[in-house]
């Protein structure tokens, strides 16, 4: 039965591969998002799972078919949100990405529902063994992996450490070029103050609890997605150790090799971008294709930088198509 017919959590079948999942939601550290509390009503709850990696503690959620008509596996799709945001943030493309594929969206360290360690430190490249961790536990491999802003630098960090060459990437609005532009538009009034670690998160978390500057904030990426993602945006960011996770990641963050790595990679990449991105330069997508073997770009016009949340279809059919092409 495919999960995506609905029923509760229990009417779905079992993944043959991996570690099972912890058996109830862990509780939080004071400041961070609580499953039990602000989790009661989120995007796709009966989908989530928590799992214990060491002293992390993933929260990822999982749909999509477990076997073909053939009794053969369905290929698995690994969704990557951006700074800031959480599994919410594909709420809407990850239905879509789960007709054809077993789909599994995690948060980030630091974000969301995830745990990790104090002494973790949050750049691309930590994140991506995090993630290779998780998912040797899980026993998946995934063929098709889709990064949007941070989450693609973290996706080809992940490929530049031994993915499959077959795996395809797809880079949605990316942020794969050196900082301060993205810093300045997520975090305007505080990007010089990222190293002030939990100060400035207790200062944005107090400041979060007025929606209309949650809004304002979203806006500023080129164009605002609706109330129902405006609204998770406002519950996460009003959690201190959720806005501290998104500070220290961009604090750690090196985009200084991405070029290079992009440039030797043998993975098929798709590089989409929102004509109206006011994160990361548009332009980005189309100069980095001509860098990699095997890249196409995309421009998706009258979208701004959370294309995915503006319009989760037609984000979805230009990866479909292209992954149609690629795989003739």
């Amino acid at each position: 039965r495919n999960r995506l017919q609905g029923g509760t959590r229990a009417d779905w079948p079992t993944v043959a591969t991996g570690m099972a999942p912890l058996p109830s939601p862990p509780r939080a550290r004071i400041g961070a998002p609580d499953f039990n509390q602000h989790g009661e009503d989120w995007p796709h709850r009966d989908a989530s799972e928590f799992h214990r990696v060491g002293q992390a503690i993933w929260h990822i959620q999982r749909m999509g078919p477990t076997t073909h008509a053939d009794d053969t596996p369905p290929p698995i799709a690994l969704l990557l949100h951006g700074t800031g945001a959480s599994t919410h943030s594909l709420m809407d493309v990850m239905p879509l990405v789960a007709r054809t594929h077993d789909t599994i969206a995690i948060d980030l360290p630091g974000h969301g529902f995830t745990q990790t360690p104090a002494s973790f430190q949050p750049n691309q490249v930590a994140v991506a063994k995090a993630i290779k961790a998780l998912l040797q536990q899980l026993g998946v491999q995934p063929s098709l992996i889709v990064g949007h802003s941070a989450g693609a630098a973290v996706m080809l960090a992940l490929a530049d450490d031994g993915l499959a060459s077959s795996t395809a990437l797809v880079s949605l609005n990316g942020a794969l070029t050196p900082f301060p532009g993205i810093a300045q538009v997520l975090f305007p009034a505080t990007a010089q103050l990222l190293t002030l670690g939990g100060i400035t998160a207790n200062l944005l978390a107090g400041s979060a609890r007025n929606r209309l500057r949650v809004e304002r904030l979203l806006e500023q990426t080129g164009g605002s997605p609706d109330a129902h993602y405006i609204d998770r945006y406002w519950t996460l960011l009003q959690c201190s150790a959720h806005v501290s996770g998104a500070l220290r990641l961009m604090a750690n963050w090196d985009l200084s090799r991405m070029e290079a790595i992009v440039s030797r990679l043998e993975n098929p990449m798709l590089f989409l971008a929102g004509s109206q991105d006011q994160a990361v330069n548009p332009d980005d997508a189309a100069r980095l294709a001509t860098l990699a073997p095997k890249a196409t770009a995309l421009r998706l016009d009258r979208l701004g930088h959370l294309a995915h949340e503006q319009d989760a279809p037609r984000v979805w059919g230009g990866v479909s198509d292209w992954l149609g092409a690629v795989s003739q």
